[in-house]
């Protein structure tokens, strides 16, 4: 389906997520800003990588492809999906059509599957959250910190921190989709 249809697949535990329109400009932009940053700041071992392959945690049958996966270069090698357990960190921008993935089913999906940090950037309201500190619940796995901030803060993402200044916001114009 990959290859015949617009957009980008992953599963949850629910099932199939299709996001059907392909990322703007401005969320383009603002997965550059941040990796940028975050590499930066990082030991040159340690990548903030924004291409393939999946993170995949078959036994839970998940399989997502975060905007931005920090992760060891070590890690990166092999054949397959990264092992979602290597991964330092996992940031998500917040897609204007289909913000719950990333607020609500990756809140929950990605401490299941062992990912100890998630970043989340909302340029729909110039805001977003890092959680932390998987702990165990009675509905499995989740994250126990949660700090929100506003664009203009800094944000630290997991031994990180970088500024959120000048990211991008989602406008009103008919592009403008994601």
């Amino acid at each position: 389906m990959d290859d015949t249809l617009p957009g980008k697949f992953e599963v949850t535990k629910e099932g199939i997520v299709h996001d059907m329109v392909s990322p703007n400009g401005r969320h383009e932009l603002t997965r550059a800003k941040l990796r940028k940053r975050l590499e930066k700041v990082m030991p040159e071992e340690i990548v903030a990588h924004t291409g393939e392959p999946d993170v995949e945690m078959e036994p839970e049958g998940i399989m997502r492809r975060p905007d931005i996966v920090v992760i060891a270069e070590a890690d990166m090698e092999g054949e397959g999906s990264f092992d979602p357990r290597t991964l330092i960190a996992a940031v998500e921008i917040v897609s204007r059509s289909n913000p719950d993935d990333d607020w609500v089913i990756k809140s929950r999906d990605y401490p299941l599957i062992g990912i100890p940090v998630y970043a989340i950037f909302d340029p729909r309201t110039g805001t977003g959250a890092v959680l932390s500190d998987i702990h165990s619940t009675r509905d499995g796995p989740r994250y126990a910190t949660r700090k929100d901030f506003m664009y203009g803060d800094t944000v630290t993402i997991a031994d990180w921190t970088i500024s959120t200044d000048d990211l991008p916001l989602y406008g009103n114009r008919t592009g403008d989709q994601c």
